[in-house]
Formats: C-alpha cells, sequence, structure tokens
C-alpha cells in the first residue's frame, strides 16, 4: 500500500459557512511522488499523536500568519490573519512528528511554523523589518520564479533538491528569523532572508522551504520534484 502523507489545512468561514480549505497543489505534487495525501482538518492538539501515529509522512502547509504570541513578541501592525486553532494543532503535530521521527515536510508557513515549534522566532513583516531589494512577494503567477536561492552544498535539502543554486516563486512577507534548537538554516536569497533549514538530527528528515514547490512540481526544472521524491523515498514502500 502507498504511503499515507497528512497534509496540513485551514479552517474558517467560506462562502457563509466554516470549512477545511487545501490548496490542490500539494495534493497533485504528493501523488506525483507516489504516495497518498490526507488532508487534516485542524482538531483539537490532544489528537494529534494518534493522528501522527497512522501516518508515514507529514506536510506543514502554507497559509496564514503564525501568531507571534506563539514566539512571545507583540503584534506588529502589518500582522495579516492568524488562525488560533490551527497554530495550536500544528505546533502538537510538530511536537508529535519530532517524538515519533516521522518525514516531515514544512512550506513556507509551515517553515515559519516548524521554527516556532521548535523555539525559533519570525521575522513579521519583511518590507518593514527586513527592507531589500529582494521582492518576496512581487505578485506574480504563482509558479512564477521571483529571485535566486543559494543552497548550502552537502546539505539534506542540496541532496533532495539536485543542486545548489535555483530560482524560486515566492509569495509571502514573513520569514524565519531563528531556526530553533535542532534546526538550522541551510538556504538563503540574496537579501539573507532564510529559504530553507533542517533537522539537525540524523535520524529525523525534517525540511523546511519558504517557497511553494508544490507550485513548481510540474515545471521543466527538476528540483521541486527531487524535493517531493526525496521525501517520499523517506516512506516505506
Amino acid at each position: 500500500m502507498p504511503a499515507l502523507v497528512g497534509v496540513t489545512a485551514t479552517r474558517k468561514e467560506f462562502d457563509g459557512a466554516p470549512r477545511v480549505r487545501l490548496n490542490a497543489a500539494y495534493t497533485r505534487a504528493l501523488e506525483g511522488a507516489g504516495v497518498v495525501p490526507v488532508v487534516l482538518a485542524p482538531l483539537e492538539p490532544s489528537a494529534a499523536p494518534a493522528v501522527i501515529a497512522r501516518l508515514d509522512g507529514l506536510v506543514l502547509s502554507g497559509g496564514e500568519d503564525v501568531d507571534p504570541a506563539r514566539f512571545g513578541e507583540p503584534r506588529h501592525r502589518q500582522l495579516g490573519e492568524v488562525v488560533a486553532v490551527r497554530d495550536a494543532w500544528e505546533l502538537a503535530l510538530v511536537a508529535a512528528a519530532r517524538s515519533r521521527r516521522l518525514p516531515t515536510l514544512a512550506v513556507c508557513r509551515g517553515i515559519q511554523l516548524l521554527a516556532v515549534a521548535a523555539g525559533g522566532t519570525l521575522i513579521q513583516d519583511l518590507p518593514s523589518q527586513h527592507p531589500s531589494e529582494v521582492e518576496h512577494d512581487p505578485k506574480l503567477p504563482r509558479d512564477a520564479r521571483a529571485h535566486a536561492v543559494r543552497v548550502e552544498p552537502g546539505s539534506r535539502l542540496a541532496s533532495a533538491l539536485g543542486g545548489t543554486q535555483l530560482r524560486v516563486n515566492s509569495f509571502h512577507h514573513q520569514a524565519v528569523r531563528e531556526p530553533g534548537a535542532g534546526f538550522r538554516a541551510t538556504a538563503w536569497a540574496p537579501d539573507g532572508v532564510i529559504e530553507g533549514m533542517e533537522a539537525t538530527d540524523p535520524a529525523w528528515w525534517a525540511l523546511g522551504v519558504q517557497w511553494h514547490p508544490e507550485e513548481l512540481a510540474e515545471a521543466t526544472e527538476p528540483w521541486e520534484r527531487g524535493l517531493f521524491a526525496a521525501f517520499a523515498a523517506q516512506m516505506p514502500a
């Protein structure tokens, strides 16, 4: 049976009713890597260990801002929407996944949540707190490669991507400031913004990227397919 991978989703009101939502690009990319995606609605944090016990991998998806109260800071004036139930649920999922050394791939908000779960901190608003010439939210199509990324040679991320120099899509206003205990930065934008990080524990395959590889999994370049393939390779056949 193919491996089962949990993919986090958000929960908020759409069209007048509370709904669970996830961009379909995640499920397409995971299916393309040969695994079965299972959408994880935000639940009570106490359910996380039982859910993680039934999965072969975990994907932390993109979405809203992480509440800065989770890393001990007041809210910046440019803070976007936060979803408290999602923050609590995903932090519990990461704790359970880390305990089990469950393969974990974190995307955009996901890398930020992963850092916060490890005791790290975030830049709450890049334009005001880390101004630069690199546009991290240039309002381009979701599959447009907006800026360069440099990846540390020999890192787990470089191995997964199959290279150390690439261009990525980009639509975020927050970023990881400090990766947190047990993680290290392994990829950067030209302005120094962290674009990738990974667990230092050799027994735990856990990677985070700030761009959206799910939107590029069918691109001509092989980097993002390599990332999903490397993630899938960590699971039982």
